[in-house]
């Protein structure tokens, strides 16, 4: 299968000297089309680094990143973003809503600012499966902290991209719409041939995953494919004994 993500040697150093931070250390590893991967690993262990190298939001201090087959090194700011725009979607910790605009004027901008029309059925489908069919004309003001991921959540999956990198996407929901979420990100990668990447914590929400990649002190030290919840908790707490950081 190709790779819709590909890191090569992928190294990330913050600061410099004796107190410089290796927060990835070497890291080759492909993100196959149409796949649903979860990263795992003991706080401290570079998944949310990994993740933004892999997007083109942070820049390697060595290696190469490629994005649907397209290698990120020595592209300026405007070219990323236009290869952001055309080919990913996002959901981060920041949800970074527009404050004037209602859940569904937000969940459409992206499409908006690349100068495309929304499908409209598909928009109030994923609207409703993330729990906010009666909250569309409402603002980011008007919503709790759990609704504004939600709204996230939305827009990332409405635009229909051939990436997704979410970050914790569930860790502000409660449990049915959490399981609402995955299940969602899980059909449109079985069913739409999208690719997902998302770091979590949790082994429930890994489990929804087809494989789990596992870090520790930036490296990827094993990878498990079909995990339930049990053989993540399994694996993640053998990690975490080894780990140089506590989790």
């Amino acid at each position: 299968m190709n790779a819709a993500v590909q890191l090569t040697e992928v190294s990330k150093v913050y600061g410099t000297g004796p107190g410089s931070v290796t927060a990835l250390d070497g890291v080759t590893h492909g993100f196959a089309e149409g796949t649903f991967t979860a990263v795992m690993g003991p706080s401290g262990s570079g998944k949310s680094t990994l993740l933004h190298c892999a997007a083109g939001l942070d820049s390697p201090t060595s290696g190469d990143v490629q994005l649907v087959g397209r290698s990120l090194r020595g592209l300026n700011e405007t070219a990323l973003t236009e290869l952001r725009r055309e080919h990913v979607a996002f959901v981060f910790q920041s949800f970074n809503l527009m404050p004037t605009l209602t859940v569904r004027q937000n969940v459409v901008l992206p499409l908006t600012l690349a100068g495309k029309s929304p499908d409209r059925a598909w928009v109030s489908e994923v609207i409703q499966r993330v729990g906010l069919g009666d909250r569309v004309r409402h603002r980011p003001s008007e919503l709790s902290g759990g609704q504004q991921q939600r709204v996230a959540i939305a827009r990332a999956l409405a635009a229909r991209t051939a990436i997704t990198f979410a970050d914790e996407p569930t860790g502000a929901l409660d449990t049915a719409t959490a399981l609402e979420v995955l299940s969602l990100l899980r059909d449109q990668s079985r069913a739409q041939g999208q690719t997902i990447v998302m770091v979590t914590h949790d082994p429930v929400a890994a489990s929804y995953a087809d494989r789990v990649v596992f870090l520790v002190d930036g490296r990827i030290v094993s990878e498990a494919a079909r995990p339930t919840p049990e053989s993540v908790a399994a694996q993640l707490a053998q990690l975490s004994s080894r780990s140089k950081v506590s989790p």
